[in-house]
């Protein structure tokens, strides 16, 4: 094929543009070799010169091939295809996914579109990636396909500019992995895994310029599945933005929790952190940028999310509290001494200090010294160093970008921790959210670790595209060339490599007196002479980096600070030895805290049991820490399946459905697209099978190609004849492929063949179809007169039809209105008779209760009454009783004084005190004896309760029997009436008199046995509640201890966690009384040392946090409690021994070892009283086991109530309880029958329901088959539809009347078991 022929008159080309990049223009005049101008006719009609340079422009695509939703399969493969491609997709058919090869291109529409229901999911759900159209969801497919097929891990890479979408794109990612692995909502792993993200955000998203919620971290979430279903999840995160703590660029915002707490500051829970609005704090008020969300709403969507995750009420008041503490640190105002900065100091009387101290529980004076000083320790010297304003300021917001990233990691690890699976699981797809390439105006330490990310990210994208490029050759058996491709190996050994900038920024940082400038000189001296290494022009400490997606000049300034990330160790020391339990967790967990020590020797003195992170091991760097996570992140990622999304920014003002040529195809270039389209364009782009050829390209075939059935022979044959040159295409086993370009040559083709048919075509249509105009007419004219005569005779007849209609519909109409007047009418009336009957009722309902009420109140005051009265006169009586007994004891008392002055009567005395001790020893063997005897026959009498309620119900039945007898001998008095009258004989009058005897006496035994039966039911009742309460007292008892265990156990775990909090004040205590030192010999706090002198320890002590005891007791267990021999003894500094001590002991290790006998004192009195619980516990649980022991100490008669006063078992009291008793039944008896018999009603008529439904959908089943027998009709049909859907709505009616039914006779059989209770108990009582 000749160059020019593309270039041909007609042919389209993409020329740059400085508005657009790219503009379309039509060639007026062919391209011939050796022409240096091309002649062209732009969109709008304007002619144009275009000069040629060393190129011809590019090639526009044909129509065809417009709006593809592949890009790959674009026959021309250049910038302005993909550009135009995109925007036409993006503008035209709102489709904001594109694939281009194995990339999804997503561009952030700036408005939510219904393209994420649960619909969709399913639709995408078991779907090839090509047989819908390009989505999130179809790339989440295609990695759970093959993890489910191959068993193989899967990641899926998402990158891109801040606001392009990635977050969004990643949640519906994490949607879809949910919904198909376990369901929507049906199970408590996947709403905890989808509850982390908006925690996430609210933890690490920020609004910022670009975008309103973007993410300041990088993430990487790996879903665990085990036989397709979710089992658990693990979030990784990367480089938090630490300094948008403490600062934040014009127009953005800090993290959103800390407006979340300032905008919810009202709710009653939070009013403790005395929280106002975000404008009042400095750390939230420098962007100056107003709320765009509902802050207060996303609170309660961050303690839902949470709670889901298993996060107690109770840590998340704590950790609100920690971000407040943050807040107020920020507001702490520190003021230089002088005008040479030699020293600074914290406003007195800071109110931000002491909130910030008192939400934190550490000392506020040791705040204010170690913000303002530092501590400086050598082999034998310790200094205290002022800072100046500006030191001290950096050292307050380094704590608080310190407290803040320990907060997030707590976080994050807690969420871990939740989404942990306990069972593990098999294969697992990764989701990396990472930040995308930055190239800013000013760029720091944080561009150029996300730049080196996004680095070694391309590097493993571009080995990845040329692997599957060279699967796709060799499975297709096409002759391998090498494509050549950008490898960017030496930007990444510029970076990472020995003696790179890492190494050399890291090699600064370990000097004491290393600075940003030293180390930009020493990138300049060793990597000057490297090709993406350069100095910048002006004179400034910057370096320009040469990445793939272009050149970025990093300024020095801040590299050196923040690779450290230091903060002082007495700052952690006082957050350590917080009264906050979180915030001790936030740092003693902490293995590798970024704390530093400046110092040239150890420290001087005994180490703490605690050793603080910073002094036991060197900290990495926070290079290092990135470099390793990041080679550990490209690990895990090489081990998996990568699928990329590559997210873009349409437009920087956010608008929907705006597309910015311009930055769009910045961001191309930088995210890899481009470099995808070149490398698949150097080899062969355009793939057909050798159906689809076949199919588009058949009008090109020749008849001999057509004859045979082979596809791939004949399409060979076709492009031998059609491509004359071999090299512009390749056949494989089942494609065939094409050189760039060719696809558009063979479209060319192919539109000249059909254009050639069209002409042919219509000259042979165009005569057939006059022919046909004239027939048609003739007929035409024939056919009008025909159907005029007809019509005019149907419009007489549907005149005459729609005048009787008219009639029917009036006679029909008119009947329905009357009917609906009159059936509304009756309803009327019947609705109110049912509300006046049923009014009628509720009235002589209510007047019946009243009447019942009354009379029972009247029973009851009538008692009260007779049993004042009774009371009265039994007072008198004992008053009475009570003074004539005094009046006699006096006399006897004034006889037996007078004896008592007699020697005779003490000897009477002692010889009865001495009859009396053997008469009390006597009656103690006697109540021995006594009480064996009781518990026997305690035993006697539970044998025989069981007999005696036998006997009694015997006895029940006697007396039915005895009832038969009494009207015998009702018949026997009549007989003896009529005997004495009609005689007077002697032996009849001796039988009536027997028969007298007979009947008194039936009537005696009759009268004893009812006293016998209630006294044994009364005995029965009152054991069965002595035993309940029994019963019940123990229970009471066992769970009082269990509760009092439980208080000892928290009392024990605090005095714990007071031990630890003691131990850190004893190190503090060290520093303050070291302070005083320096202070008491007045030397110059920054060149002069001070030495330990143990007498400034009682002044020290003064200011040491509280014990928790007293002083007195302190001093008993110094006293008593003598250090341990293992305890290592501190030299003294001086190495003469202490004035006033025998053992020459330091007062330091004397207050240390007094605490700790305290602790230990107090540790020892735990656990014998956990020893006593236990005790008491077991003896509990044994009086449970036994609970009828008890009857073995009480006397039988108390138990039986033998022994009751007579006074207590008035019988008019009792009969007046009873008669109440039994009118209260009657009345609840009639209740429970009504209502019985109300829902019986109700239970009768749901049955009727029930029926009628059944008939109705038996006869609606019999209509339904006599229509399926006539389905030839259309009417009918829909009939049959309609129906179904009605038999469907009743026959869910008739299961919800079913549910109904059963709820109803559930109830009923409850009433009726309490009437049979309330009816058995009364009886009995």
């Amino acid at each position: 094929m000749a160059a020019g022929q593309p270039y041909g008159q007609g042919a389209r080309v993409w020329i740059p543009d400085c508005v657009h990049v790219w503009r379309a223009a039509e060639i007026t005049k062919g391209y011939e070799e050796g022409d240096s101008v091309l002649h062209l006719r732009l969109e709008d009609g304007s002619p144009l010169v275009y000069p040629l340079g060393s190129q011809l422009p590019p090639l526009c695509n044909p129509e065809c091939l417009s709006g593809k939703d592949d890009l790959v399969a674009l026959s021309h493969l250049h910038e302005p295809a993909v550009l135009h491609s995109l925007r036409v997709r993006f503008l035209e058919a709102n489709a904001i996914y594109t694939y281009c090869g194995i990339i999804l291109v997503a561009i952030n529409p700036y408005k939510l579109l219904p393209i994420y229901e649960e619909e969709v999911i399913y639709a995408y759900s078991g779907r090839e990636m090509g047989d819908m159209d390009p989505h999130i969801f179809a790339l989440a497919e295609e990695a759970y396909r093959q993890m489910a097929r191959f068993g193989r891990n899967q990641s899926l890479i998402i990158s891109g500019e801040s606001g392009a979408g990635k977050t969004a794109s990643a949640k519906y990612a994490m949607r879809y992995f949910t919904a198909v692995g376990g369901g929507l909502g049906d199970s408590s792993m996947e709403e905890k895994v989808l509850a982390s993200s908006p925690l996430m955000e609210a933890f690490g998203n920020a609004k910022t310029t670009r975008n309103d919620n973007s993410s300041r971290f990088g993430k990487y979430i790996e879903i665990g599945f085990s036989h397709g279903r979710v089992m658990g999840a693990t979030i990784k995160t990367y480089l938090l933005e630490k300094s948008r703590v403490t600062f934040q660029a014009k127009a953005e915002r800090n993290y959103h929790i800390f407006y979340q707490l300032c905008a919810s500051a009202a709710l009653p829970e939070l009013q403790g952190l005395h929280l106002r609005g975000a404008e009042t704090f400095y750390y939230t008020q420098q962007g100056r940028c107003g709320a765009g969300t509902d802050d207060a709403s996303d609170l309660d969507s961050t303690r839902h999310a949470f709670s889901l995750l298993g996060v107690p009420e109770a840590d998340q008041l704590e950790l609100f509290a920690i971000l407040a503490a943050i807040l107020h640190l920020g507001n702490v105002t520190i003021r230089g001494r002088d005008r040479h900065g030699d020293g600074c100091f914290v406003e007195p009387n800071s109110e931000a200090l002491g909130l910030f101290c008192a939400l934190l529980g550490i000392e506020e004076a040791q705040v204010t010294r170690w913000l303002c000083h530092r501590k400086l320790v050598t082999a034998g010297e310790t200094y205290m160093k002022p800072l100046s304003r500006q030191q001290a300021l950096d050292c307050r917001d380094a704590l608080a970008k310190h407290m803040y990233g320990q907060v997030f990691r707590w976080m994050t690890s807690r969420v871990n921790r939740a989404l942990r699976s306990p069972e593990g699981h098999h294969t697992s797809i990764g989701i990396l959210d990472i930040y995308g390439f930055e190239m800013f105006d000013l760029n720091s330490f944080e561009q150029f670790c996300i730049n080196y990310a996004n680095e070694k990210l391309q590097q493993l994208f571009n080995l990845h595209v040329f692997k599957l490029e060279q699967e796709e050759y060799v499975a297709e058996e096409i002759p391998w060339v090498f494509i050549d491709f950008y490898d960017n190996q030496p930007c990444i050994e510029l970076i990472e490599g020995r003696l790179g900038v890492l190494d050399l920024l890291n090699e600064e940082c370990k000097m004491p007196q290393g600075s940003d400038g030293s180390w930009a000189q020493k990138l300049y001296q060793t990597h000057l002479g490297s090709s993406h290494f350069q100095k910048p022009k002006r004179p400034m400490d910057a370096f320009v980096v040469c990445h793939f997606a272009g050149k970025v000049e990093y300024q020095c300034d801040g590299f050196v600070e923040k690779n450290r990330d230091t903060i002082p160790e007495e700052l952690v020391g006082l957050l350590r030895a917080s009264k906050s339990a979180l915030l001790t967790e936030l740092f003693l967990e902490d293995g590798d805290g970024p704390t530093s020590r400046r110092s040239s020797g150890p420290r001087s003195g005994r180490p703490s049991r605690r050793s603080m992170p910073g002094t036991q091991k060197s900290k990495k760097s926070i290079s290092s820490q990135f470099k390793s996570s990041l080679q550990r992140l490209m690990e895990t990622l090489g081990s998996t399946t990568p699928h990329y999304v590559r997210c873009i920014k349409p437009n920087d003002s956010k608008l929907p459905f705006v597309f910015d040529s311009r930055r769009a195809v910045e961001q191309l270039r930088a995210c890899g697209v481009l470099e995808t389209i070149r490398i698949s364009a150097a080899g062969y782009p355009s793939r057909w099978t050798y159906q689809e050829f076949f199919e588009r390209y058949r009008a090109l075939l020749s008849r001999e190609e057509l004859v045979g059935d082979d596809a791939k022979q004949s399409c060979s044959l076709a492009l031998e004849r059609l491509l004359q040159d071999p090299s512009m295409y390749r056949c494989g086993k089942s494609k065939v492929f094409f050189r760039a370009g060719q696809v558009a040559f063979l479209e060319e083709l192919r539109c000249s063949r059909l254009r050639a048919a069209c002409t042919l075509l219509q000259r042979h249509l165009r005569g057939w179809l006059a022919r046909r105009r004239f027939g048609r007419i003739r007929a035409a004219a024939l056919c009008l007169q025909r159907h005029t005569r007809g019509m005019l005779a149907r419009r007489l007849t549907a005149e005459l039809r729609r005048s009787r209609a008219a009639v029917v519909l009036q006679k029909n109409v008119r009947m329905a209105l009357a009917r609906r007047s009159y059936l509304r009418v009756r309803r009327a009336a019947l609705t109110i008779q049912a509300f006046s009957r049923g009014m009628f009722a509720r009235r002589l309902y209510r007047q019946m209760v009243q009447h019942q009420k009354a009379v029972v109140l009247q029973a009851a005051v009538r008692g009260w009454l007779v049993r004042q009265r009774y009371n009265r006169l039994r007072g008198a009586v004992l008053y009475l009783q009570c003074c004539y007994r005094r009046a006699r004891a006096r006399r006897e008392l004034r006889r037996l004084r007078a004896e008592a002055r007699s020697v005779e009567h003490y000897k009477q005395l002692h010889k009865g005190m001495e009859i009396k001790v053997m008469q009390l020893q006597r009656r103690l063997d006697e109540q021995a004896q006594e009480k064996q005897r009781l518990a026997e026959q305690l035993s006697e009498l539970n044998a025989a309760h069981a007999e005696e309620v036998q006997r009694l119900r015997e006895e029940m039945r006697w007396l039915r029997e005895d009832a038969a007898h009494d009207a015998q001998v009702q018949r026997l008095q009549e007989r003896l009436a009529e005997l004495e009258r009609h005689s007077a004989e002697s032996r009849l009058a001796q039988e009536v008199e027997e028969l007298r005897q007979r009947l008194a006496e039936v009537e005696a035994v009759k009268l004893h046995l009812g006293e016998e039966r209630d006294a044994l039911i009364q005995r029965t009742l009152e054991q069965s509640q002595d035993l309940e309460e029994q019963h019940q007292r123990a229970a009471r008892e066992s769970r009082g201890l269990q509760q009092e265990l439980e208080e000892e156990r928290a009392r024990y775990q605090s005095l714990v966690q007071e031990y630890a909090r003691l131990e850190q004040g004893y190190e503090n205590l060290r520093d303050e009384v070291a302070f005083h030192r320096q202070s008491t010999l007045r030397r110059s706090p920054s060149s002069e040392s001070f030495l330990g002198s143990e007498s400034s320890y009682m002044s020290s002590m003064s200011t040491a946090p509280s014990r928790d005891g007293s002083d007195l007791q302190a001093e008993g267990l110094e006293e008593r409690w003598q250090p341990p021999p293992e305890v290592p003894q501190p030299p003294h500094p001086m190495g003469d021994p202490m004035p006033g001590s025998a053992a020459g002991q330091d007062p330091f290790e004397k207050a240390y070892l007094l605490l700790l006998g305290q602790l230990n004192a107090v540790t020892e009195e735990l656990a014998r009283t956990r020893e006593e619980l236990r005790r008491s516990k077991a003896s509990a649980e044994h009086e449970e086991r036994k609970p009828l022991d008890f009857l073995k100490r009480r006397n039988i008669a108390e138990m039986l109530g033998l022994g009751r006063s007579p006074e207590k078992a008035a019988g008019d009291d009792l009969k007046h309880a009873y008669d109440a008793v039994q009118v209260a039944n009657k009345l609840l008896v009639s209740q429970l029958q009504e209502e019985k018999q109300h829902h019986e009603e109700e239970v009768e008529g749901l049955h009727l329901d029930i029926r009628s439904l059944k008939q109705l959908s038996q006869q609606q089943a019999a209509l339904i088959q006599d229509l399926q027998r006539h389905q030839g009709q259309e009417g009918l049909q829909h009939h049959v539809v309609r129906l179904k859907e009605e038999n469907w709505e009743l026959s869910q009616k008739l299961e919800k009347q079913e549910r109904t039914t059963l709820k109803l006779q559930k109830q009923l059989r409850a009433y009726t078991k309490q009437i049979q209770e309330f009816t058995g108990k009364y009886t009995h009582g």
